[in-house]
């Protein structure tokens, strides 16, 4: 009781608590109204959803509502860059909620959007219209270690990914998708680099390991395959000797990895790995 009496003569007396209680209070109604949107669609379906006052288009509720958890709520992309401008690569932007809130951080920033999901790359396109953000291309391919042609596997959310194992290839919903190598860009200051382009990581981050030296910040969504051995070691290796300083955060961890492995999509762990500069 004490301190909701406290609380109401703040409010009554002082403009700049009042301001931030109303501004948390909205932000708070936001989400609430963003949540209930996603939990009342089923998945796999082509919808809009308000979000921040603009109609967003979605392909997934349930990968779109852990993006927005993820990205709005906890702010996993927040980053502190050295201008009003910075450079930003998008390497897996799906249908482009990271851009937006990229662009609501930095609203001058210029931003390079990666998608290499045709029927993702079009709800992309309408989306940044649609939030009316300048300054963003987006690049309708796939990030790899070279320019060529690859299988891709549409998964109809945010698991698409890229096939180069012949024994992956016996799915009916793989199409070709032509790659860019990403080191391509890496010749200019780059204030952050987002990677998250489910399980390409590691060979594109080894390709382009001596031009991290250009990137002040990094992102790096890492997938452990079942089956498949595991390349933690060598990403990990490649960043820290790029100089950076390395956090991993466990995405849905396992409370007994020693007696049960949850397998999602193929997967036994996500890790998200944030690199920064001292």
């Amino acid at each position: 009781m004490k301190n909701y009496i406290a609380h109401l003569l703040k409010l009554g007396v002082s403009q700049t608590y009042r301001k931030n209680y109303y501004a948390m209070r909205q932000k708070c109604l936001q989400h609430l109204s963003v949540v209930r949107q996603l939990q009342e669609l089923p998945r796999y379906t082509s919808a809009s959803i308000t979000l921040l006052g603009e109609t967003l288009d979605i392909v997934d509720s349930a990968s779109c509502l852990s993006m927005y958890q993820d990205i709005f709520e906890r702010e996993i992309y927040k980053f502190t860059a050295k201008g009003t401008q910075p450079f930003v690569i998008d390497c897996g932007s799906n249908i482009g909620m990271s851009v937006i809130y990229i662009k609501r951080l930095y609203p001058e920033s210029s931003v390079l959007a990666f998608e290499s999901d045709p029927n993702v790359v079009s709800v992309l396109e309408k989306n940044i219209r649609s939030f009316k953000l300048s300054s963003v291309e987006i690049i309708p391919k796939a990030v790899w270690n070279a320019e060529t042609t690859l299988e891709f596997l549409i998964e109809g959310a945010d698991g698409g990914r890229l096939i180069d194992d012949q024994s992956d290839q016996s799915d009916s919903k793989l199409i070709q998708v032509k790659t860019v190598r990403l080191r391509d860009y890496l010749d200019r200051p780059i204030s952050f680099l987002k990677i998250d382009i489910e399980g390409a990581e590691t060979c594109v981050i080894e390709d382009c390991k001596d031009l991290l030296s250009n990137v002040e910040n990094i992102f790096v969504e890492y997938h452990s395959f079942v089956g498949k051995p595991q390349t933690l070691h060598v990403l990990l290796g490649c960043l820290i000797d790029a100089g950076f300083r390395v956090h991993l955060h466990a995405n849905a961890p396992i409370a007994q990895p020693f007696i049960q492995r949850a397998i999602h999509t193929e997967m036994d762990m996500q890790l998200n790995i944030f690199g920064f500069r001292e």
